[in-house]
């Protein structure tokens, strides 16, 4: 008898598994994909909806920016965490157990959200719903690509990409409303009765699929990067906390930089040197995926930084109510989802630097255009920039996409999907976590300048407030002393906002000009010459 090599043994029994796996009824993949698409949904509105609500939340717990800019972060770090680890928890105990647990995580978490009595339950809460997301999104799309047949895999992931890019534009205007007519808690507690009908599909609908040829777990890289990246994004919210009156020279925020350097020295020895890596970050030698997933980074952490800051500036400068914070976004999601084809066919036919140097041109510009903004900015001004944005962020992703996996061998492809999507959380929690903490620091110095230009002995400042002190008093009556003392408190609240907008306003100028950086990738990203007779070829990202 002729040997069977091991390769041969573990495709026949790949075979045999998917064809026990596989039912008979033609509709099973299609309500498959429909649950998937529910629990897409859910997974990633809850990375939007939460922005419109910021105002809401800090002033419902008392606490400042430094603090509440962890709701965001925290989702997204530990989505980042559940990225590289899902697949290899999937192959080891099954696709549909790990994505019913990540259901319940997502939902768990959800109820435990709506239910936090302080900011700190309420962070702890996110971590949770966080690491359900992490695992809903990438074996959701694994699970599809698995029940689709080639030919109708790209119809099934436009589908899918409908979910995504639905609560991209919906996720704003839903936490809006719920936030202006209800409570915050509400965009929370609306998660359960979903994600209870999911799980139950779930159980009804999807059947199991166990790999045979799982991997080692990368426990010595998956513990230094848990360690490393909150560490630091600890230590860059706490720089300049009102807790902390010592600053950057704090000794805890020193050991903190210090474990995050051991941590990420650890991670990265792991990772380019064992057989099993958590991120297999030796693909970073290929040009262009190195070079495109720096872009990501420098996108992602512009894009989420300033997703975080816009809210925050049209309600407590602007006094727009949640719902009509959240709308603004509307069109940002539409432009995306109408420009990405069409920029997918500009790259195939003419080049795929032209729309990447324009996306990223335009997306500085809107950055540009927002550093600009004032207590007497127009809505349509406003609403321009995003246009922009939605415009460069549709001609940016599928370019870069054909760019990063264009050189990527197949067998490869699952792990460089997995170090993009990885890359594109730490990117936006890095964000979030430094123009934070840099619009905290700004606004106080704004502060304290204005603040310093006001004396109470000048002519100016005495004149100013008596007439301000004389209308009230004939408008409101009372004593001409306390109509004095509201007069110079308005004087002083207003030095206060103006030195929160001038801080906003730095923050996009230092959007726009880390987002310059993305200039400089894009010079080494070297195009493939095309044979007359290819025909394009659509990379996806899997996660497995």
């Amino acid at each position: 008898m002729r040997k069977i090599s091991t390769t041969h043994k573990i495709r026949r029994k790949l075979r045999n598994s998917d064809s026990h796996y596989h039912p008979k009824s033609p509709y099973y993949k299609w309500f498959v994909l429909a649950n998937v698409m529910l629990g897409t949904f859910m997974a990633v509105l809850d990375s939007t909806i939460v922005n419109v609500s910021l105002p809401k939340i800090m002033s419902s717990f008392g606490v400042g920016l430094s603090t509440i800019q962890w709701v965001i972060t925290a989702y997204m770090l530990s989505m980042a965490v559940m990225l590289p680890t899902s697949g290899w928890l999937a192959d080891k105990f099954g696709y549909k157990k790990v994505y019913f647990w990540g259901l319940f995580l997502f939902t768990f978490g959800s109820l435990l959200c709506g239910l936090s009595s302080d900011e700190t339950t309420l962070i702890m809460s996110r971590i949770i719903q966080g690491l359900g997301a992490g695992m809903i999104q990438p074996l959701g799309m694994a699970i599809i690509i698995r029940e689709f047949p080639i030919k109708q895999r790209g119809l099934a992931l436009g589908f899918w990409a409908i979910a995504a890019a639905a609560s991209v534009s919906f996720g704003p205007l839903i936490g809006g409303y719920l936030v202006d007519n209800f409570s915050w808690q509400l965009i929370f507690d609306v998660n359960i009765p979903v994600g209870i009908a999911a799980l139950v599909f779930t159980i009804v609908i999807q059947r199991e699929f166990v790999s045979p040829n799982a991997r080692k777990f990368d426990y010595i890289g998956f513990i230094s990067v848990i360690i490393f990246l909150p560490v630091l994004l600890f230590a860059l919210s706490e720089g300049n906390a009102q807790t902390n009156s010592a600053g950057w020279s704090a000794p805890y925020i020193l050991v903190c930089f210090a474990i995050s350097a051991i941590g990420l020295a650890v991670f990265l020895t792991q990772e380019l040197t064992t057989e099993y890596p958590l991120l297999d970050l030796r693909l970073l030698k290929d040009r262009n995926f190195g070079m495109s997933n720096l872009l990501m980074l420098v996108f992602s952490i512009g894009m989420f930084g300033s997703t975080f800051l816009l809210p925050l500036y049209l309600q407590n400068s602007l006094g727009y109510t949640a719902l009509q914070s959240g709308a603004v976004f509307l069109p940002v999601g539409i432009i995306q989802g109408f420009m990405s084809p069409v920029s997918g066919w500009f790259s195939d036919k003419v080049s795929a630097k032209v729309p990447i140097l324009m996306g990223v041109g335009l997306l500085v510009f809107s950055f540009y255009l927002n550093s600009n903004l004032s207590y007497l900015t127009e809505h349509s001004f406003i609403m321009t920039t995003l246009y922009l944005r939605g415009f460069a962020m549709g001609i940016i992703f599928t370019p870069l996409s054909t760019f990063s996996l264009a050189t990527i061998p197949h067998n490869k492809m699952a792990q460089a999907s997995s170090i993009s999507n990885t890359v594109r959380q730490i990117g936006g929690s890095l964000g979030v976590a430094l123009l934070s903490t840099l619009l905290t620091s700004r606004v106080n110095f704004h502060a304290q300048t204005y603040g310093g230009a006001i004396q109470s002995g000048s002519q100016a400042f005495q004149g100013a407030t008596r007439n301000m002190a004389y209308y009230i008093q004939q408008h409101a009556g009372g004593a001409y002393s306390t109509a004095l003392k509201q007069a110079q408190s308005l004087v002083m609240s207003n030095v206060s906002s103006q030195a929160f907008i001038q801080g906003i306003d730095d923050d996009f100028l230092i959007a726009a000009l880390i987002s310059m950086i993305g200039f400089i990738p894009i010079l080494f990203l070297k195009s493939k010459k095309k044979n007359p007779g290819d025909a394009p070829k659509a990379h996806l990202e899997v996660i497995e």
